[in-house]
């Protein structure tokens, strides 16, 4: 391989703002004009697990159950704050 061509591979823009909007692709459901990002978490095989499970059981996408939950903690009201 010539050259160093992973520099750039996770280099953050210089305005942080620019760096946290940078999103990913739409989410399948959501309104094409819906700005997402996409969020990566390390959880232990058996959390895994029980997250698939519950998902299952409810009928829903481990990724759908957890938007919920994150909705419910963190609202978009900011006076509701915990």
């Amino acid at each position: 391989m010539t050259g160093n061509r992973s520099r750039h591979f996770a280099a953050r823009p210089g305005d942080e703002d620019r760096w946290i909007r940078a999103g990913g692709p739409a989410v399948p459901g959501q309104s094409v004009t819906a700005f997402t990002a996409r969020l990566t978490i390390d959880v232990t095989p058996d959390m895994r697990r029980r997250l698939k499970l519950a998902a299952i059981t409810r009928g829903s996408s481990v990724a759908e159950m957890l938007r919920a939950l994150l909705e419910r903690e963190f609202p978009d009201d900011e006076g509701e704050m915990r």
